[in-house]
């Protein structure tokens, strides 16, 4: 993002020109730029040029103080991602049986992403993860925009009331919901399991075949209702004057969802598509939670889980990197390849 733009977002447009303005006219403007971007490649703490930014502004300094800012906000997302990059091409080599003898760091090259790619485990949860991204999140999606277009009915009652009782499950922690969901799928506990017994009917949510899907429900069930306001900010911004033409025209309630509401909304089902794709491969706490009680859930199950058994069980924090940089950018792929799809179907 550029810099014009990043202050055109953070203060305004009119703002934003001055700002650069008063920064062109300065000679030593692009110098700063540059002395700006070597404290950031030294290390320069966040901390410290928040401290320096206060004083330009106390000084009277308002576009260096800015440009100060600027790097404050950006260094501290650049930097794990740098971080986790640079581990990823990293061999740590220790001599000794525990290493006693020295531990030295060289470049490794791909090396790490060969074994990352090598490890089937992990190729199996990306596998996973991608079958349960191809029924979970079309599965949400299609259930928070029919819970948004009824919300935003003519017909519908006490909509405020029904809008927080759905959007509530998303301010419960992953943890805490895949606890409370685990007393319905834990035989013994489940009264859904019982009453499928008293029925003759064996239900096992948490067998091999299973438990991916009982792990789809907990996060339907968390997030259906943010994704239903996201689609509900973009109904409200639709003019009444359409749906008043709309009703004068014949149109039924089913034509007006069809044929203007859906299509008005098609940004708002990309946007929330795109971070459920995201979120699908971030997956950590349901798995992590309840493989307590699911024996079909290993240390592997999903890709996160499987960097994370690779960093902190067999201590190879370099090929743990390179996994975490492997899944993002599986996550990129999809998302770009997504949006691609949708911009060439808009067009």
């Amino acid at each position: 993002m550029s810099l014009a733009l990043s202050l055109a977002t953070l203060f305004g447009k009119p703002a934003a020109e001055r700002l650069i303005q008063a920064l062109g006219t300065r000679k030593d403007g692009s110098k700063r730029l540059e002395q700006a971007a070597t404290a950031m490649a030294s290390g320069a703490t966040a901390i410290e040029a928040l401290k320096q930014a206060f004083q330009q502004l106390a000084a009277g300094q308002v576009a260096d103080a800015v440009q100060t800012l600027y790097s404050a906000v950006l260094t501290p997302f650049v930097l794990p991602i740098l971080t986790a990059v640079g581990s990823s091409f990293t061999r740590v080599t220790r001599a000794g049986l525990f290493g006693e003898e020295g531990v030295t760091s060289g470049f490794a090259g791909f090396a790490n992403y060969a074994q990352a790619l090598g490890d089937g485990n992990f190729i199996a949860s990306i596998g996973r993860m991608l079958l349960f991204g191809i029924i979970q999140v079309p599965v949400m999606i299609v259930l928070a925009t029919i819970l948004a277009l009824l919300l935003e009915s003519a017909s519908a009652k006490w909509p405020g009331l029904f809008r927080a009782a759905y959007f509530m499950p998303y301010g419960v922690p992953g943890v805490i919901a895949t606890i409370l969901w685990s007393f319905l799928y834990v035989p013994g506990l489940s009264p859904i399991v019982d009453v499928a017994g008293w029925m003759g009917l064996e239900v096992d949510f948490l067998g091999a075949d299973t438990v991916l899907w009982s792990i789809a429900n907990i996060v339907t069930w968390s997030y259906a209702g943010y994704n239903m306001l996201i689609i509900v900010a973009q109904l409200k911004a639709i003019p009444n004057e359409l749906y008043e033409a709309a009703r004068v025209d014949g149109a039924t309630p089913f034509q007006i969802a069809w044929r203007i509401q859906i299509p008005l909304i098609t940004p708002a089902l990309v946007l929330t598509t795109v971070f459920s794709i995201i979120g699908t491969l971030q997956l950590f706490a349901e798995p992590q939670v309840l493989s307590k009680v699911a024996p079909a859930i290993d240390s592997q199950y999903t890709p996160n889980l499987s960097a994370f058994t690779t960093a902190f069980a067999y201590n190879d924090y370099n090929v743990a990197a390179a996994q975490a940089v492997l899944i993002a950018v599986v996550a990129f792929v999809l998302s770009f390849v997504f949006l691609r799809l949708t911009n060439r179907e808009d067009s």
